[in-house]
C-alpha cells in the first residue's frame, strides 16, 4: 500500500520516516483515509458517466486501494443508488437496440459484468428488431441491387453467390443469427440456385 504522506499526517498517525507502522495504524489508516479516497474516486468517477460495480471494482483496484477500501466504496454507491447494474443494463440495451444484435447487446453487458441472469431479463423487455437492422446494413451496403436489366447488380450466379457468403459472413461477425439473416436476404432457389 502507497500512502504520499508528509509532515502534520506522518505524526498524527505516530509513523516516522524509516519507522515500523503498526497493524493497528494501518487498519486506521485504511478506515480513516483509504475508505473516504475510494468513496471520493467513486463518486469522480461517476461524475463522466454510468458505470457498472464491475468497472468500479476494476478501477479502484488499478489505482491501488486495498480490498477493505473497494468494499466500502461499492456498498456507499450502492446504497445511495448511484450504481444499480439492472438499470444499467436496460439503460444499455434500449441505446444499442437499434444498431447492435441481441447476441452483441449481451456480449457488451457480460464483458462490462453484468450477471447473465440480468441480461436475459432485461433482453426479454427489449424489442430489438433484427431484421430492420438487418435490412439497413444490406441497403447501406448495396447488397442485392438491381441493374438497368433487372439483374443482380450485373453479376452471374458465382458473383451473386460470393457477395452473399461475404455479407451472411459479415452479419454473423455481428452477432446476428443465420435463421434471421437467411429470412432477410432471401432464400437460394433450390431449383435454379439463384438469388431471388
Amino acid at each position: 500500500m502507497h500512502l504520499f504522506y508528509t509532515g502534520e499526517r506522518l505524526k498524527k498517525y505516530g509513523i516516522e520516516e524509516q519507522g515500523d507502522i503498526s497493524e493497528e495504524c494501518v487498519q486506521e489508516i485504511i478506515r480513516d483515509v483509504l475508505c473516504k479516497r475510494a468513496r471520493e474516486r467513486v463518486l469522480n468517477l461517476l461524475k463522466n458517466a454510468d458505470k457498472t460495480e464491475q468497472q468500479i471494482r476494476r478501477k479502484l483496484k488499478d489505482g491501488g486501494y486495498p480490498q477493505e477500501a473497494v468494499e466500502y466504496a461499492v456498498s456507499f454507491v450502492k446504497e445511495h443508488h448511484y450504481i444499480d447494474d439492472r438499470e444499467y443494463a436496460k439503460r444499455y440495451a434500449e441505446c444499442a437496440a437499434g444498431r447492435k444484435s441481441r447476441k452483441q447487446i449481451a456480449y457488451d453487458l457480460r464483458q462490462k459484468g453484468i450477471d447473465g441472469e440480468v441480461i436475459s431479463q432485461v433482453l426479454e423487455g427489449t424489442g430489438i428488431d433484427e431484421e430492420s437492422q438487418i435490412a439497413e446494413i444490406l441497403k447501406k451496403r448495396g447488397f442485392g441491387g438491381k441493374d438497368s436489366t433487372g439483374r443482380n447488380g450485373g453479376k452471374n450466379g458465382l458473383e451473386a453467390r460470393k457477395e452473399f457468403q461475404k455479407t451472411a459472413a459479415y452479419l454473423c461477425r455481428k452477432g446476428f443469427s443465420w435463421e434471421v439473416i437467411r429470412r432477410v436476404m432471401g432464400e437460394i432457389s433450390e431449383d435454379s440456385g439463384e438469388f431471388y
